[in-house]
């Protein structure tokens, strides 16, 4: 029967509670792959595989935000300790801002086609986590990921939103660019767009994910379908090598954090913007909040994230070619000496100040053991570059677009160097780190650390549950002093700003205010998660 209702109009707010488990959970935005994370939980894997089950589902039923040509990050304690893992890809070696200025009309790297493409982090990630972590195989994690994409699985109400606004937009900027004819091959139903409800089938994607498993992420990176993505990029003038992804490796990292009102607060280091949120949480850490809708607390966070931000996109990037210690922007009297900036009367406009000597689909998941994971993988733009592998059914994401082509600034294009990244997974211990607390994450470009703001502030200082913490109205910094806000924003705080400066106006929708999830887990081992009112979330636990 033909579907009777829009399952976009939400004319109600609905009231979610947190969900209770026990053995194990699966935090995500997609209740498909929520469950493909448990099937590998029940099948005797731990956090780590299920978080490599979800993210690999997530490139199938959620084609629309990540692929297997994503990048990935990942924060994961385990045995008690905590872990970081950056797989974000470097450019190709064989660019420069050069040869892209000799083709860009505006004097930036183009949004779509091969010039913007990094080299895939994704299936790095997995193969990396598997190894370290992993108690089954590759091809056992990835297996719920391959079946759905070869048996077909149901569009969700917000994806196939983003596949009809996709197929829109698309078919205006790519008529008659056959370099883009593969996505339509592969995301559209003839040219036409998928809507909700309908089954999808992607039978190269299952291929290339079935490759990846058998290989070790081999066939990926140095076999067949690196050959394949090479040939494309040389014949449509792409800048791609087969040195470019042999030779690439996910970096493990030390995880860096902040301590804050009695917890410590950890987001992976530069070249990721997760950085912001710890500069912001730097600055606040010297006030105390009792209320959370008082404009003093709203002003706060104003100018703190502000800060944050002007401080990030001045000086972060990949961090073998930054000027400065990243270390030194998160010190704790730079904390202090900023918040001492902030005029509690007045807006101001945001500012680099100059630190001591001395910068998308998200999951979190836990197990029975006490392991948890914090992971992120992202396209960038929706579908990214719009470029498919052909006969791989590979996407791949358009990171690169976020460089720049002045030769002064930090974020510069380089050959081999890696972009300011705006996807962070983050995660809550206590202040001296020997208990894990909650892996957490909001989706969503620049709104990602203001999203880590709002939630961990939510969390710690107004002691709400992990559902709350993610419902809560949020706000979202645009450029000077402009915000918008949720439309359930309270309007006596938004005039209350509005007297203060700040230029704060309501958003038609709630679409860009982030998709977050959040599994806190109780001094007992009982795990209570809240997932992502705002899009098609959901849990799996048992």
């Amino acid at each position: 029967m033909k579907t009777t209702f829009d399952p976009m109009f939400q004319p109600y707010p609905s009231n979610r509670f947190c969900v209770t488990a026990k053995n194990g959970m699966v935090a995500t935005g997609n209740s498909l792959a929520a469950d493909a994370g448990l099937e590998v939980l029940k099948k005797g894997g731990n956090a780590v595989d299920a978080a490599i089950a979800t993210a690999a589902a997530l490139t199938v039923v959620e084609a629309s935000c990540n692929g297997i040509g994503s990048d990935s990050f990942a924060i994961v304690w385990m045995k008690d300790k905590l872990y970081g893992l950056n797989s974000s890809g470097w450019a190709p070696k064989n660019i420069s801002r050069e040869k892209v200025l000799e083709k860009s009309t505006d004097g930036k790297v183009p949004t779509f086609g091969w010039t913007p493409i990094t080299v895939p982090g994704a299936p790095k990630a997995w193969v990396e986590l598997n190894k370290k972590f992993g108690k089954l195989s590759l091809l056992e994690d990835l297996m719920p990921a391959i079946r759905y994409a070869e048996d077909g699985f149901p569009l969700s109400p917000m994806i196939a939103y983003s596949f009809e606004r996709a197929t829109k937009r698309f078919k205006e900027l790519f008529k008659d660019k056959p370099e883009y004819d593969e996505w339509f091959r592969v995301f559209t139903n003839n040219g036409e767009p998928y809507h909700f409800g309908d089954i999808v089938k992607l039978p190269d994607h299952a291929k290339t994910l079935r490759l990846i498993g058998e290989t070790m992420g081999d066939a990926f990176y140095k076999g067949e379908i690196a050959d394949a993505l090479v040939k494309q990029s040389e014949r449509d003038g792409g800048f791609f090598t087969k040195e470019d992804l042999s030779e690439f490796e996910a970096k493990w990292v030390e995880p860096i954090g902040v301590e804050y009102h009695g917890y410590k607060v950890w987001e992976i280091p530069p070249n990721g913007q997760g950085i912001v949120a710890l500069m912001a949480l730097n600055i606040l850490k010297e006030f105390e909040f009792r209320e959370k809708e008082h404009v003093d607390t709203y002003h706060k966070q104003f100018e703190a994230i502000k800060m944050a931000f002007a401080d990030a996109k001045h000086y972060v990037t990949d961090p073998d070619f930054m000027k400065i210690d990243y270390n030194d922007l998160i010190k704790p009297e730079y904390g202090k000496m900023r918040s001492e900036e902030i005029d509690m009367n007045e807006a101001h406009m945001p500012k680099v100040s100059e630190p001591p000597k001395s910068g998308t689909v998200y999951l979190c998941t836990a197990d029975g053991e006490g392991n948890m994971v914090s992971f992120i993988q992202s396209n960038y733009m929706g579908f990214g570059s719009g470029i498919v592998v052909e006969g791989y059914g590979l996407s791949l994401q358009n990171r690169g677009c976020d460089f720049s082509l002045d030769e002064n600034h930090y974020n510069v294009l380089m050959p081999r160097k890696r972009t300011y990244h705006t996807i962070i997974p983050g995660f809550i211990t206590n202040a001296d780190c020997t208990k894990p607390v909650a892996p957490f994450g909001v989706m969503g470009g620049y709104m990602q650390p203001q999203g880590h703001v709002q939630v961990a502030m939510n969390y710690i200082d107004f002691k709400m549950n992990p559902q709350m913490a993610l419902d809560a109205p949020r706000w979202q910094w645009m450029k000077d002093k402009t915000f918008t806000v949720e439309p359930s924003f309270r309007y006596e705080i938004v005039q209350q700003l509005l007297s203060k400066g700040h230029d704060v106006q309501y958003a038609n929708s709630i679409t860009g205010f982030g998709r977050g999830q959040m599994i806190v887990r109780l001094d007992n081992g009982v795990l209570v998660g809240g997932c992502e009112s705002r899009t098609d979330s959901n849990i799996a636990c048992y």
